[in-house]
């Protein structure tokens, strides 16, 4: 049985990098280059794409109404990442940027296990 696909576009490689050592039991993908998303989305075919909001030249919401836009990806579940907002601020109320779900950085390891699990069963 393959691993679950996880697309994590965001401009820190750090960041990415740091996902993609913790989060072994996935087939991830990085992409820190949000112009080379969109190409990237479309040939790794995720299961799930963690998208980080702010980034030079495209951010995440209009790449991820790209997404949308396009058949092969517009199924595909998108969760934002973004360290514009904090779990503290937004308390009990949904956690949605834009009609997406999204998770406030620094996310622990758990928290984004919990996350993936949820919206790869959601498919």
């Amino acid at each position: 049985m393959s691993k679950p696909r996880i697309l994590i576009i965001d401009d820190e490689p750090g960041f990415t990098r740091l996902i993609k050592l913790v989060m072994k039991r996935y087939d991830i993908r990085e992409e820190n280059d949000p112009l080379r998303a969109f190409e990237t989305a479309l040939s790794f075919r995720p299961d799930l794409i963690l998208l980080d909001v702010i980034m030079p030249d495209l951010d995440g919401g209009n790449l991820a109404a790209k997404f949308r836009s396009e058949a092969l990806l517009k199924h595909v579940p998108i969760v934002f990442l973004t360290a514009v907002v904090s779990e503290r601020e937004v308390g009990d109320t949904p956690k949605q940027i834009g009609g997406f779900p999204f998770l406030a950085k620094p996310v622990s390891p758990e928290a984004l296990e919990r996350c993936i699990e949820q919206y790869l069963q959601a498919e």
